[in-house]
């Protein structure tokens, strides 16, 4: 029977996805710059989400919009830890796991009070470097959280 998650991009497109992704620098003000993108996209459509930019281990910016939750912001971390664990969007990595038929404690040893493989978070590479950080939302279905911040990237200027 299939599932919701059948339907998915497969883990090729999300890495190609990624790598589209890539920026050309993360400084403090690209990190608000960023996530003022994202609060402004999800203020007009009215979205009930937590959203935050991390480099480096440093939460650069975060914003709970009007009907989040502390959950949310829970969630939020959860989903970035994955990222920085993988250097992966937790999208793929919930992918993955599906392909699989395991979760992250089965396959990884990571307890899933401190890790979600839950799409939302997305890795924030930099040409030349790699992954520093990621961008991220909660809130909304997982697969919608994960299209969100896609699309908000893609109006950064490369």
């Amino acid at each position: 029977m299939p599932t919701d998650q059948d339907s998915w991009p497969t883990l090729d497109e999300l890495e190609r996805e990624e790598i589209e992704l890539e920026l050309p620098g993360l400084s403090e003000t690209d990190a608000y710059g960023l996530g003022m993108l994202a609060v402004t996209a999800a203020g007009e459509q009215r979205l009930p989400v937590s959203v935050g930019v991390w480099r480096a281990g440093r939460q650069l910016f975060h914003c709970g919009l009007p009907g989040s939750t502390l959950d949310n912001d829970g969630w939020l971390r959860r989903k970035g830890r994955v990222v920085m664990r993988f250097e992966h969007s937790s999208l793929y990595m919930a992918r993955l796991c599906h392909d699989k038929q395991v979760t992250l404690t089965e396959r990884y040893g990571l307890p899933a009070s401190r890790y979600a493989a839950a799409g939302g978070a997305v890795p924030l590479r930099v040409r030349g470097t790699g992954v520093v950080g990621w961008v991220g939302v909660s809130g909304l279905p997982q697969l919608d959280d994960h299209r969100f911040v896609v699309d908000v990237l893609r109006k950064l200027p490369r």
